[in-house]
C-alpha cells in the first residue's frame, strides 16, 4: 500500500481492489456494437435479447455490458452519473496502434498526457464518454506532497504513433481491463463522504479544480468524480442512455458492505457480493473476486 494519499479514518479498501464490468443502457444495440466491436475491437462474449457482453482476451469476465431499451436524449442539459469509463490497455505500443487505427477510420479522438498515463477520449453513439489509456510504470509516477502528480498536458501523438511500429490494430489485446470510472456528481463533499469515508477509497488527488480522485493500493485512481456538469445537472431519466452500474471487485465484500451500512447507506446482498447506490443513484456492485 502506498504511503501517499489521505486514508479513510475507518475501513480501507484492500490493495487488490480493482474495477470490473461497466453496464450501459443504449438506444440502438446494433449501432453500439458497430462502435464497440467494429471500431474499438472489443470481443463479443455473449449475446441475448437483454444484454451483450464484450471483453478482451485473457480477461476473467466482461469489460462491458450493453443493455438495449434507451431512447435518444432530447435535452442537452448536464447529466449526473457517467463522465467516462476508462479502458486500460496493457502497453504503449497497443495504444499507438489504436490511435493509428482511429485516425485511419477518420476518427479524431481527444487526447491528453496525465503524467501517470497517456489517454485518448471518445464519445460513443449515445454520447457516453470513454477513455482509452495506458499507464506509465509506477516508478515514473511523481508526487506533490501527499498527492500523486497528475495533469492534462498535450499528448505526444507522434511519439505514440511511432511506438505502434506501423502494426495493424487487430482488436483489444490480451490484458486489457477497465482501469477506472469517472462520474459527474453534484457535490465533491458528498462524494468524498460516500466513496472515501464510507466505502474506503484513499483520496490521492484533491487539488484538481472541481474534481476528486480516489483509489486503492496506491493506484492513480480507480474512481474520479467531478462537478463539471454544472449546478443544474440532473440525474438521467430511466429511459435515457446512461451508466446502469459498475463493479468494484474485492477479495471479500463483507467489510466494505458493513462500512457502508454503518455510515447509513442501504446495501443489498446478492449472490456474489452486494449492491449499493451513491447519493446520485449511480449503482455500485461490490463483487468478490473469483
Amino acid at each position: 500500500m502506498a504511503d501517499y494519499g489521505v486514508h479513510p479514518a475507518g475501513y480501507r479498501l484492500p490493495a487488490q481492489t480493482h474495477v470490473g464490468t461497466v453496464r450501459l443502457k443504449v438506444s440502438d444495440l446494433d449501432r453500439s456494437l458497430e462502435f464497440y466491436e467494429g471500431l474499438l475491437g472489443m470481443h463479443v462474449l455473449s449475446r441475448d435479447a437483454d444484454t451483450v457482453q464484450l471483453g478482451a482476451p485473457g480477461n476473467d469476465g466482461p469489460l462491458l455490458e450493453l443493455v438495449p431499451g434507451a431512447e435518444p436524449r432530447t435535452s442537452g442539459r448536464g447529466r449526473l452519473g457517467l463522465f467516462h469509463f476508462a479502458v486500460l490497455l496493457p502497453d504503449r505500443p497497443s495504444l499507438g496502434r489504436l490511435l493509428r487505427h482511429l485516425l485511419r477510420a477518420n476518427v479524431q479522438p481527444g487526447a491528453a498526457d496525465h503524467l501517470v498515463s497517456e489517454a485518448l477520449y471518445l464519445q460513443d453513439p449515445d454520447d457516453l464518454g470513454i477513455e482509452l489509456y495506458r499507464d506509465r510504470p509506477r516508478g515514473e509516477w511523481k508526487t506533490r506532497g501527499d498527492e500523486i502528480a497528475m495533469a492534462s498536458d498535450p499528448l505526444d501523438s507522434a511519439g505514440l504513433l511511432a511506438e505502434g511500429n506501423g502494426s495493424v490494430w487487430t482488436g483489444m489485446p490480451a490484458g486489457t481491463t477497465i482501469g477506472h470510472v469517472h462520474l459527474h456528481v453534484a457535490s465533491i463533499a458528498a462524494a468524498r463522504a460516500f466513496y472515501h469515508d464510507a466505502l474506503g477509497f484513499d483520496v490521492v488527488v484533491s487539488s484538481y479544480p472541481g474534481a476528486l480522485f480516489m483509489s486503492a493500493g496506491g493506484y492513480h485512481h480507480h474512481l474520479g468524480v467531478n462537478t463539471w456538469a454544472g449546478p443544474h445537472a440532473v440525474t438521467p431519466a430511466e429511459h435515457e442512455p446512461r451508466l446502469l452500474s459498475w463493479d468494484l471487485v474485492l477479495p471479500t465484500t463483507a467489510a466494505a458492505a458493513q462500512s457502508l451500512t454503518s455510515a447509513g447507506h442501504t446495501v443489498t446482498p446478492h449472490e456474489n457480493g452486494s449492491t449499493t447506490h451513491d447519493p446520485w443513484k449511480t449503482e455500485l456492485r461490490l463483487k468478490t473476486a473469483q
